[in-house]
């Protein structure tokens, strides 16, 4: 049996037939309209292509050779720069950075709540007696002073590290993880009770100001360690601390021999420094590179060198693009009041497809000279081992430039996407077109055939004029056939009658 399928668009009818395995479609235009409204709704469609036109000229790359040269060229060129004068990532420097900025960060704070002295070890001393949590009341729990910073939720400088404070202040429990990465929950002692508010504004003030000004102190350890002129554990930061929240959850069931979780044992070594340290032929740690607060921070400071190179090459391609197109523009200017007729739209380099296609082959282009000196330098500076090499090449790599080589071939695949539903659109809009211009035709031909019927029933009508006419000429020829026979016979007896009169009228005649 056949088996039909109708879908309504617009007033447009298509109709699908399946029968055994032949498909057959047709569409049916289904209008009510005048010939004025079809002529409105034509010039509506219009306007729509002519609008999906202009998002489709965004969304096509016109970029010619010189274009592309041109940034492959700064591709190249910032690749060089990044080579020569940034280097290699650095977690050691990144750490340096951080410790110098934030020791004096937290002597600062300090003195702005009433510390008198210098020194970075007082300056901790005087934030942790004047604002304690009641969290530090269980540090035993969480592994004790290497361990507790990172383990317990509540010591991590985020905003869930502000919730679980706020927790504590409300259920006197200690919100972590224990030695196998496990979530647990810790009940306060009588000391750390004494720490919780007792009303509302106490445990606000306790789980806010309190938590943010002992995160400060804790950032350069505790001033014990300080005071014996060692690096203190620190905080984790924002990065460590949602690796070790993530750590905890379901999801990560999968566990080692000892039955710790490998994520969380993995988030701790990144933590203490053992995971990113130096190691011997051996394996034995050598000297450890933490992954702390300070160090995230001084990452910072190390991703920012990085991103001098991106950013000229951001700046000569983009510049490129705009000098480029305004000389187009102006040179058929001769007099600055012409200069309103500049498209100042063509010369933006923002928003079209055809920058974000130089911008992904000067990105391109830099990466693709960024990892071949990285591979080189890696294999030079490794020893010919693989680890080596991989730790190398990692460390060479510019990761802002990473980055942005994926932002642009996203943002290239995205106006890519786009532009095919805007032709597919577009082609839509034409076939509408197309079935109300058949539809115009259609009346135009209904016109004309009421104009042949009208000019056929006068043809008729003088067809049977013509045939009276004919009747009655033909009885006026035999009238007149009659009536000249009648003046034969009236002349003739005329004649006879009247010879002498007869003679008067030609005599006169011939005179005249």
């Amino acid at each position: 049996m056949p088996k039909a399928e109708v879908l309504m668009m617009d007033e447009l009818l298509r109709v699908e037939n399946s029968v055994e395995d032949l498909q057959i479609q047709y569409d049916v235009l289904a209008l009510n309209r005048s010939q004025t409204e079809i002529d409105e709704a034509l010039t509506t469609l219009q306007q729509k292509v002519d609008d999906v036109n202009s998002e489709v000229a965004k969304f096509t790359n016109e970029a010619d050779w010189l274009d592309n040269t041109v940034a492959a060229a700064s591709g190249i060129i910032c690749g060089i720069i990044d080579s020569v004068f940034v280097g290699e990532f650095s977690f050691e420097k990144a750490n340096e950075w951080g410790n110098e900025k934030t020791n004096n960060f937290v002597v600062k704070i300090a003195q702005s709540q009433g510390y008198t002295g210098n020194d970075l070890a007082g300056a901790v001393k005087y934030l942790e007696d004047k604002f304690p949590i009641a969290a530090d009341k269980a540090t035993n729990s969480f592994g004790g002073g290497k361990q507790h910073h990172l383990r317990d939720f509540s010591h991590h400088p985020t905003p869930v590290g502000l919730f679980f404070s706020l927790l504590t202040q409300f259920t006197g429990k200690v919100y972590g993880t224990d030695t196998a990465g496990i979530f647990m929950v810790v009940d306060l002692s009588k000391d750390g009770l004494d720490l919780v508010g007792k009303n509302t504004p106490e445990r606000l003030t306790f789980g806010v100001i309190n938590w943010f000004f002992h995160m400060i102190s804790d950032i350069a350890g505790s001033s014990g360690s300080i005071a014996m002129g060692k690096v203190g554990t620190g905080l984790p930061g924002p990065i460590g601390s949602l690796l070790k929240e993530l750590s905890a959850l379901p999801v990560f069931k999968k566990t080692n021999e000892q039955g710790y979780k490998e994520f969380s044992v993995w988030v701790s070594k990144l933590f203490n420094g053992t995971l990113l340290g130096e190691h011997d032929s051996n394996g034995k740690i050598i000297k450890a590179e933490k992954f702390d607060l300070r160090t995230e921070i001084g990452a910072l400071q190390q991703l920012g060198k990085q991103a001098i190179p991106v950013i000229i090459n951001e700046c000569v391609v983009r510049g490129f693009y705009f000098i480029r197109r305004f000389a187009e523009e102006v040179k058929n200017i001769h007099s600055f009041a012409e200069l309103r007729d500049i498209n100042w739209q063509r010369t933006i380099p923002a928003k079209n497809r055809t920058i974000i296609r130089m911008l992904t082959i000067s990105s391109g282009t830099f990466m693709a000279f960024d990892m071949a000196d990285a591979a080189v330098r890696g294999a030079i500076n490794s020893g010919g081992t693989l680890p080596g090499f991989a730790a190398q090449f990692v460390l060479r790599i510019n990761l802002v430039g990473v980055g942005r080589f994926a932002i642009a071939v996203g943002c290239d695949v995205s106006m890519g996407v786009k532009k095919s539903k805007l032709e597919a659109q577009r082609s839509s809009i034409k076939t509408q077109i197309i079935y109300y211009k058949d539809a115009k035709i259609y009346y135009k031909v209904g016109d004309s055939m009421q104009k042949v019927n009208e000019a056929e029933e006068a043809i008729d009508a003088l067809s049977d004029n013509i045939v009276q006419i004919k009747d009655f000429y033909k009885n006026s020829l035999v009238d007149m056939d009659e009536n000249s026979k009648k003046i034969i016979d009236v002349t003739e007896g005329f004649t006879n009658n009247n010879p002498d009169t007869v003679k008067a009228i030609n005599d006169i005649l011939s005179e005249v």
